[in-house]
């Protein structure tokens, strides 16, 4: 089958926006406290509050909207994704910003649910690993492109502008929905189980390592948002950089994520079970490296694009996994429940590194998201003796993706 590449690429625009609009407070952070007034960790409380919107909002409404055509519900959260960032751009006062956060939070988790078993249902199994990546690649793209420019963009007319050019983009995007995006049908798992099957799905063997993945995103994305969250202020205060230089060290950053995805791509499927330890490895080693040669620009920037480029596909994996491991009649909770935990990591992070700066500095960042992402890293190494399929799936070696629905059949025969 030929990848719907335009459908994809539509998802994938989507939530580029989503996370540009996430993260964008970490680039303006220097405009943001010299405008309202406010302190770099209520900054970070931006982030934090958003993402536990996501945490809190994304399962029940996730539930509540099964009913609901996925395309339609695409267009509702993308017209309330435009509404909140559209108060962030016109906020008088601290407050309404931290409202208009909660509401695009909630929708952001949702739309997180749903995109990427949408991206699954356009494509046959065996090409749902590369479906999910050119969907998900949208938050690759976010980091390269959109976070680094919205900084540029913030420096030279404001904060206010960028939020506001977000908010016309999620429009367009809208549009391109309603023209491009074809329907699919996404209660079919559903039709086959009886209510009370539903409520005893906790029972499905697939769980326990849906679960055990979930954890691992928390722990990994809790180490880096604790880091990256104060990312420019580290940069311009620890690192004896320009302000000016901010916008371009996250372009930097953010371009070498994209290095991360493509050894996803090219060696995803070759070494299944090696490729997340090592990368996870290399993540730890570039940040804890960053606490000790802050005084060293050339260092810092070296350091930098090892974080990101091992980072870059470490989400992709994580997404790939989940849809690999869940039952169908799982795919859409699941999805919800590791949206969930990218986002009990994201905010968890911002907040644990505003204590940090509270009770230390921004020079402690590095010693305690290295030691967070060794926890991760020990998760999965564990999880490589425990359940293989974690990392591995039940496919050993073999390049096709392995369809849950295969092992029910073959069960069932």
């Amino acid at each position: 089958m030929r990848l719907p590449w335009f459908p994809l690429l539509l998802l994938s625009a989507g939530i580029f926006v989503a996370v540009t609009s996430e993260f964008l407070p970490i680039g303006l952070l220097p405009q943001l406290t010299d405008e309202l007034g406010i302190t770099e960790p209520q900054v970070g409380m931006l982030v934090t509050v958003f993402a536990a919107a996501v945490v809190v909002a994304t399962a029940p409404l996730t539930h509540l909207t099964r009913p609901v055509p996925r395309k339609t519900l695409l267009l509702v959260l993308l017209g309330v994704f435009a509404i909140a960032n559209l108060l962030v751009a016109l906020a008088p006062v601290y407050g309404v910003l931290i409202v208009a956060r909660i509401i695009g939070g909630a929708a952001h988790g949702v739309f997180w649910a749903v995109v990427t078993p949408y991206a699954a249902r356009l494509v046959t199994p065996d090409r749902l690993s590369s479906a999910v990546a050119i969907a998900t690649s949208g938050g690759t793209v976010a980091s390269i492109a959109g976070l680094p420019l919205g900084t540029l963009l913030g420096e030279a007319v404001g904060w206010r502008v960028s939020f506001a050019i977000i908010t016309v983009l999620v429009v367009v995007i809208a549009l391109l929905i309603v023209a491009v995006l074809p329907p699919v049908e996404h209660r079919v798992a559903d039709s086959d189980a009886a209510p009370p099957q539903r409520f005893a799905a906790l029972r499905d063997p697939t769980v326990a390592p849906v679960l055990l993945l979930c954890t691992t995103v928390v722990l990994v994305t809790l180490g880096h948002a604790t880091f990256y969250t104060y990312i420019a202020a580290w940069v311009i205060e620890v690192a004896a950089f320009a302000p000016a230089a901010v916008a371009a060290v996250l372009l930097v950053f953010g371009a070498a994520g994209a290095v991360g995805i493509v050894v996803v791509g090219v060696l995803g499927d070759r070494y299944p079970r090696a490729l997340l330890p090592i990368m996870l490895a290399g993540v730890i080693a570039a940040v804890a490296a960053l606490g000790v040669a802050s005084g060293s620009p050339p260092a810092v920037i070296a350091l930098l694009v090892a974080w990101s480029a091992f980072l870059g596909g470490v989400p992709v994996i994580f997404q790939a996994r989940l849809l690999q491991l869940a039952s169908p009649a799982l795919r859409d909770i699941g999805a919800a429940w590791i949206t969930v935990a990218f986002n009990i990591g994201i905010g968890g992070g911002a907040l644990l590194g505003g204590a940090v700066l509270e009770v230390w500095s921004l020079g402690a960042l590095p010693v305690v998201a290295s030691a967070l992402l060794g926890a991760g890293l020990l998760l999965v190494l564990v999880a490589l003796g425990r359940p293989p399929e974690l990392i591995e799936g039940d496919h050993d070696g073999d390049d096709a993706v392995d369809d849950p629905r295969d092992r029910e059949r073959g069960q069932a025969g």
